[in-house]
């Protein structure tokens, strides 16, 4: 009797101890869309809940903390934590992160209808970036983005189109998404909030394509944590904002790939819809070629479960190349040299201008996501699920590519996204699962914020988007804008008039020449040899003025100890120093010291 009291004693702890190992214990079975049990006895669910809680909070501090000390891992050319923690003090940002992940709990014991999934991750995605919309624009490719959406908005689409390749200076990019920003610009003027809105709009309707995509292939639940994972990315975040195309072309391969499974389901009206789809992914950017290659991946595993899948995809693509062809065949003398660039240029160019897979998945994208994504990797060929090579075949050719630019792999997160939902649903806790989901994008949103947008701020770039908010408060209808050499890297300074441009809303005229020296050996070689393609110049020319007029003149420095040069300083006579703007990063060699300056007694304000 005494010597079976003291194990009688011990066996509610052993049972605890049983509930706790069974919150780690894994279901293959789950993440083909089975239903997950909480195996955790009633009596002990609060406990273990709140166990679960302290874990998890432990885990992504842990995570967070592991991260910043071997920070000098991360190699990214826009966000390497090792540059943003050189002006960032992580003092500044733990404490806000101990306490938001500590509301995970609240969060988690949400129950969310899956009815009101859609609902929900389309207002948190568009409500998350909307603390982002102040960061400056942090990628000179812009200004490209710019200039031809502002030639579509002066010209018309017709135009546009007509000029493209030619007048316009197109480099590797497609026609589709700078339309679309022209067309915007022609409704709502050149307001870069509309394009932030827009760009906002198709971030979050990806999430709601990725959530509808996790719920056709598997469940509901799975759709949910995937179209969460996509906002738990904080690169991805900061890149919603900004003047590109990448989150553009996302939306709309997602959306080709949503169409695609729909329309192999239910056929009829489905499949032209899905055809034109394609058509939008397709002349959105030229990497969505290689990305919906996944088309006859989708129709092998859906064909076991309807023969007509086949042909229903042979139809799409047909109905597809249709237009497609015709641009091709209207455009092909600029789309072939585009075409030799991608692969004489770009492609080899990948090999230095990259960032290891280290810095991309787990850095840039939550861990998290990264390793339930391998997981989900193991459960699916040890199951044979064939539903899984959809998501995972944009992957795969990623691996095997070895393509190593982050950026040019946004339009795939998505399907990273699916596949980490895929394996995070295997664990059998629901509370376990609900609290890393909500860790995750909690972790991601503080990164993004708290993090990431105010090192932007810090750099030398924001000067011209504080620059272009003084210039809206003056009277002066135009001004005259000079930007001088720089001395530190091989951007052409040019690249500098049509950023400035989108942050102000006065009439910009290019002021007098200045002459450029550059190294072409390196120029040829550089990832901004496009920056001098551009001619930039030439555009704001074409509205110039008699420089006898006394317009604000703004001159763009490459360094803090540049001169102005002799030919400019005659311009400028009667002239004086307004306002500076000489904020200097400690990371990018790329300068924009802003001096706004005006005829002395002139009216400064509106």
């Amino acid at each position: 009797m005494t010597a079976t009291a003291p194990l009688h004693r011990s066996a509610p702890l052993l049972r605890r101890l049983r509930s706790i190992v069974d919150i780690f214990r894994l279901d293959p079975g789950i993440g083909d869309g089975g239903v997950s049990k909480d195996t955790v006895p009633s009596a002990h669910r609060e406990e273990i809940d709140k166990l679960v809680s302290a874990l998890v909070v432990l885990l992504s501090l842990v995570t967070f903390l592991t991260l910043y000390s071997i920070r000098s891992l991360d190699d990214n050319r826009l966000t390497s934590w090792h540059w943003v923690f050189s002006e960032i003090d992580i003092v500044a940002v733990f404490p806000v992160l101990v306490a938001a992940l500590l509301l995970c709990g609240f969060f988690s014991r949400t129950v969310i209808s899956v009815n009101k999934a859609p609902v929900l991750l389309f207002s948190v995605s568009f409500i998350a970036v909307m603390f982002l919309w102040d960061q400056p624009e942090m990628i000179v490719d812009t200004s490209r983005y710019f200039l031809q959406a502002k030639y579509l908005e002066l010209y018309g689409v017709g135009v546009f189109m007509s000029a493209w390749g030619g007048d316009i200076f197109a480099w590797t990019d497609l026609p589709l998404i700078p339309m679309l920003y022209g067309v915007i610009f022609q409704v709502f003027g050149e307001s870069r909030l509309a394009i932030q809105i827009f760009n906002t709009l198709l971030f979050s309707g990806t999430v709601v394509l990725t959530f509808h995509i996790g719920r056709l292939l598997w469940s509901r639940t799975t759709g949910l944590y995937a179209g969460l994972f996509v906002i738990g990315m904080p690169y991805l975040l900061v890149q919603v904002p900004l003047m590109m195309v990448d989150v553009p072309t996302m939306f709309f391969v997602t959306l080709a790939i949503f169409a695609t499974l729909v329309a192999l389901r239910q056929g009829g009206i489905y499949l032209p819809v899905a055809a034109m789809a394609v058509v939008l992914a397709l002349l959105s950017k030229y990497s969505s070629w290689l990305m919906l290659t996944v088309l006859p991946v989708i129709a092998w595993a859906h064909v076991s479960v309807d023969r007509r899948a086949i042909q229903r995809t042979l139809a799409i693509v047909s109905a597809a190349v249709l237009p497609v062809g015709a641009f091709l065949v209207w455009k092909w003398g600029v789309v072939a040299g585009q075409l030799g660039l991608l692969l004489d240029y770009q492609l080899p160019g990948l090999g230095r201008w990259g960032e290891s897979f280290v810095s991309s998945f787990f850095f840039q994208i939550h861990p998290v996501i990264t390793l339930a994504a391998l997981f989900a990797t193991y459960v699916a060929i040890r199951k044979r699920d064939i539903r899984f090579a959809v998501v995972a075949w944009p992957l795969l050719l990623v691996a095997l590519l070895e393509i190593r630019r982050l950026r040019y792999l946004i339009p795939l997160l998505p399907m990273l996204a699916l596949m980490a939902a895929y394996g995070i649903n295997c664990i059998r806790h629901a509370k376990f699962r609900n609290y890393a989901v909500a860790s995750t994008v909690i972790s991601a949103f503080i990164v993004a914020v708290f993090m990431y947008d105010p090192f932007f701020g810090k750099t030398s770039i924001a000067n011209l988007q504080q620059a272009g908010r003084y210039l809206d408060s003056t009277a002066a209808e135009r001004v005259e804008v000079v930007a001088l050499s720089q001395p530190r890297t091989m951007v052409n300074p040019e690249v500098a008039i049509p950023l400035l441009d989108l942050y102000t809303k006065k009439e910009i005229v290019y002021g007098p020449t200045v002459r450029y020296r550059h190294d072409h050996s390196l120029i040829e070689n550089s990832s901004l040899r496009f920056t001098w393609k551009l001619a930039a110049s030439r555009f704001y020319r074409a509205n110039n003025i008699d420089t006898a007029e006394k317009i604000p003149i703004v001159v763009i420095f490459g360094d803090a100890r540049q001169k102005i040069p002799d030919r400019l300083k005659q311009r400028m006579a009667g002239y004086g120093p307004i306002r500076e703007w000489s904020q200097t990063g400690k990371v990018f060699r790329y300068q924009t010291i802003v001096r706004v300056y005006e005829l002395e007694g002139a009216e400064r304000r509106m």
